[in-house]
């Protein structure tokens, strides 16, 4: 179990507030990590930050960041190794739906979809792989989709499942780019029970597809997020992990 640990190394979560973002932060804290929660309008996760480390003992803090910022990301990565003295892990796990048919679709929400979900990876990498370089050490976990390996019916999300798809081949480039210093994994989630879940017209179709009949719990992630982070993975890089109740094998 000691492989499991993460007492000593420092977290950044990315989309931290709530769902997925809030129960790995809970995983990385209960393994013994600190902490740094970005969040960009939910505002409760500076009571989330101050409530985690008390209840598991570790340094947490949080960050309000727009991910499809930039400027913002390098700022605020770099005030956490200010911050904390290191950067160990980061989770890149800020994202947002789209759907709709691309005939009707504007370049307004295209974009924005492509920002939140597939630049913000460049933005965190290119941010963060300099300090895991001058460590020589660390290690990056995307967060993407079974989207990216499947088409989702019956609502048309075209946009969505495309970002997806490029942060999946994007994770597995980058774990070559980074070889000697790094690694890169990606955790692909099914559809879990949080504001971004199967919307109504889809949750029949969810539940109906996946072998196990039904969504995900958040928490239900919490091992897979740990498992690359940890040294437990030590061998793993430019991995896929899809947690999704056996939805793809449908």
């Amino acid at each position: 179990m000691e492989m499991f640990s993460l007492k000593g190394k420092v977290c950044i979560v990315t989309g931290a507030g709530t769902g997925i973002g809030l129960q790995a932060c809970r995983a990385f804290a209960e393994a013994g990590g600190s902490l740094a929660m970005f969040y960009r309008s939910t505002k409760s996760t500076v009571e989330s930050a101050a409530n985690i480390a008390k209840e598991f003992n570790i340094e947490a803090k949080a960050y309000q960041c727009d991910v499809s910022d930039s400027q913002a990301v390098t700022a605020a990565i770099e005030q956490v190794e200010k911050d904390f003295g290191r950067v160990d892990v980061l989770l890149a796990n800020a994202g947002m739906g789209g759907s709709g048919p691309i005939t009707e679709m504007t370049d307004e929400a295209w974009r924005k979809t492509q920002s939140v979900n597939y630049d913000s990876m460049f933005y965190t990498a290119r941010a963060v792989g300099k300090i895991f370089k001058k460590q020589g050490s660390g290690s990056m976990i995307c967060n993407a989709s079974m989207s990216a390996s499947i088409v989702n019916v019956p609502v048309s999300q075209a946009s969505y499942n495309a970002s997806k798809a490029g942060v999946l081949h994007f994770a597995k480039s980058l774990a070559y780019d980074w070889k000697d210093f790094a690694r890169v994994n990606v955790v692909s989630p099914g559809y879990i029970q949080t504001d971004m879940g199967a919307a109504p017209k889809m949750a029949a179709v969810a539940i109906n597809k996946a072998t196990m009949g039904r969504q995900g719990d958040p928490r239900e992630l919490k091992g897979a997020f740990l498992y690359f982070a940890s040294d437990a993975s030590s061998y793993a890089t430019g991995s896929e992990l899809i947690v999704d109740g056996g939805y793809v094998l449908a």
